[in-house]
């Protein structure tokens, strides 16, 4: 079956002449090249409806096998000919500094490299669910978060590699998308680092790396809201945030009930004195009594305290002021109606 695929791609690859990668068109005139080109697509969709992953993982390393093949095709040519990259500069100056053989090996170099990626990512999904289900047999190796930095250490090494391809230096989209996939996994990589050392009870470490992984998923999701291409590929760092959130919180608690002098701390803190609730408020105690029926809440009845005493007031104005002359208004008082009428008519008593 595999041999009359390959033959059936060999009659189509006679009418293949070029493909076309990030704006560029590439002529093919190789023709074991032209034959992975075109069975490309037939594998991926092949890896895509595969529902084990062991069957995936040999589909990958065949399709690795195939580009790894195109790849040296392509490198034997640039070595028979070596002149020809000169040659293909000056005829056409208007399509980068680097030929298009070497642009074609730098396509094939992508997806040998964005394959392995996958098969790596694939792979790390897998021990992920391995590892969230603890297994029964007794005999199987037990999974541990070490496991899967190895795979991640991986994908970021081929992802490094991704900028350095020959005529993608000067493409900032691909730079941009290529950054943004290194701090996706970088996340994915520090939170396993993390859970390593929760394993271990380094609890102080683990609580910095899980704030490292914070800071990388945050940038990532602003950096992916300037994309406007398909990136759905990439794993979702919001339920890897989530997920930082809620193991942080368990980590602390460990923290804290892994404390050599919890006892000792906790007898520090018990009551030891008759003192109520409400004179130790700014004091965390450990009381029991504060859930029974007698609980010492307050002092009853109050004692006494000192207040001041109602206040004296003193005129001492009084020997100092002076006051006006009213001997006239007094003796008008005292003469009446009487005196009034006499005054009036000129009588004086």
């Amino acid at each position: 079956m595999k041999t009359l695929l390959t033959q059936t791609r060999a009659k189509h690859a006679a009418t293949m002449s070029e493909v076309k990668w990030r704006g560029r068109v590439i002529p093919v005139k190789i023709d074991k090249v032209r034959i992975f080109l075109l069975g490309l697509a037939d594998n991926e969709a092949a890896i895509a409806q595969t529902t084990t992953d062991e069957a995936k993982e040999r589909l990958y390393e065949s399709l690795l096998s195939e580009c790894r093949d195109a790849i040296q095709a392509v490198r034997e040519e640039l070595r028979v000919d070596p002149a020809q990259k000169q040659r293909e500069r000056s005829l056409e100056p208007d399509l980068g500094k680097v030929s298009t053989l070497q642009y074609l090996h730098s396509y094939l170099t992508y997806i040998k490299l964005s394959t392995a990626i996958k098969r790596n990512v694939a792979m790390a999904e897998a021990l992920q669910k391995q590892l969230s289900e603890p297994t029964q047999d007794e005999g199987k190796r037990v999974l541990r978060p070490q496991d899967l930095i190895r795979l991640y250490d991986i994908i970021l090494q081929n992802l490094s590699e991704l900028p350095q391809l020959s005529g993608l230096e000067d493409d900032k989209n691909f730079q941009a998308e290529v950054e943004l996939k290194t701090l996706v996994y970088k996340a994915y990589r520090c939170f396993f680092i993390a859970q390593s050392y929760v394993l271990v009870k380094k609890w102080s470490e683990a609580l910095v790396l899980y704030e490292r992984v914070l800071k990388y998923t945050s940038e990532a999701q602003t950096r992916t809201t300037k994309f406007t291409n398909n990136l759905q590929d990439l794993p979702d760092v919001k339920e890897l945030a989530a997920r930082v959130n809620a193991e942080k919180y368990s980590v602390q608690a460990a923290a804290i009930l892994d404390t050599e002098d919890v006892s000792e701390m906790v007898s520090q803190l018990q009551v030891k004195d008759s003192k109520p609730l409400w004179d130790c408020l700014d004091v965390f105690r450990i009381d029991p009594s504060l859930v029974t029926k007698h609980a010492n809440l307050v002092q009853f009845p109050p004692e006494f305290q000192p207040i001041p005493c109602k206040p004296l007031f003193f005129d001492l104005a009084l020997n100092h002021a002076a006051f006006p002359d009213l001997e006239d208004k007094v003796e008008q008082k005292g003469k009446g109606l009487t005196g009034y009428i006499k005054g009036f008519f000129g009588f004086r008593g």
